[in-house]
């Protein structure tokens, strides 16, 4: 298939050949899930902490004869359910990574790439640069063709003065075409392409080896 090719004016200048199998599958949404859920708790830090009755300070002693007192019977003065106490069944540091299939992860990035396009939020810009590296200067120059709503900007490794000029918009995420995210991409209203990342992109993906349709489920 093929896909317009915009300049900064929002003007189309040329249409640019992408593979079907990137940007015209039927989008698979437990794969887009199951991606999304992982990149997720991958990000999560897991350094939660509580102590518990063996670590919080205070006697090993006995407070009073088990017998006799009238009184509960109790062990020791770090018990749980006493003030200054340690805590029961509370969190600990822990690795809340796991992964996910290869094929699931491509599946998803294809997916997401799709259902943006089907929605027309997807928009390949042609290749510009910012020499100056100002914020001022970037958004005169995309003016026609960015907004404020959430849009992720898919750049390549070489353009680093385009990161540094806008990287203080709050609302623009930046993406390389070789390290991407499902769950930032998926959330965004809009997608922004250049014309060299998205070259990129077309070669970095293996065509299926079988239908969409007979992966994972819709």
């Amino acid at each position: 298939m093929k896909l317009n090719v915009y300049d900064l004016t929002g003007q189309i200048k040329k249409e640019i050949e992408v593979k079907d199998d990137i940007f015209n599958i039927e989008p698979n949404r437990y794969a887009i899930y199951e991606v999304i859920k992982n990149e997720l708790a991958n990000a999560r830090q897991g350094t939660s902490s509580v102590k518990t009755r063996g670590e919080v300070q205070g006697s090993k002693a006995k407070p009073w004869r088990q017998k006799g007192t009238g009184r509960a019977r109790v062990g020791t003065k770090r018990n749980p359910i006493w003030r200054h106490g340690g805590v029961a069944f509370g969190p600990k540091p822990r690795d809340f990574s796991y992964s996910v299939p290869k094929k699931v992860k491509i599946l998803a990035y294809k997916s997401v790439f799709s259902y943006k396009n089907r929605k027309n939020e997807l928009m390949v810009i042609e290749d510009f640069n910012v020499e100056s590296g100002k914020t001022k200067d970037f958004l005169n120059a995309t003016k026609s063709v960015l907004t404020n709503d959430k849009t992720s900007f898919i750049l390549t490794d070489k353009d680093t003065l385009l990161k540094r000029a806008s990287k203080n918009l709050p609302y623009l995420a930046h993406l390389t075409y070789n390290r991407l995210n499902v769950h930032t991409l998926f959330y965004s209203k809009r997608i922004l392409i250049t014309e060299s990342a998205l070259t990129g992109l077309n070669d970095m993906f293996p065509e299926s080896k079988k239908a969409v349709s007979e992966v994972g489920v819709k």
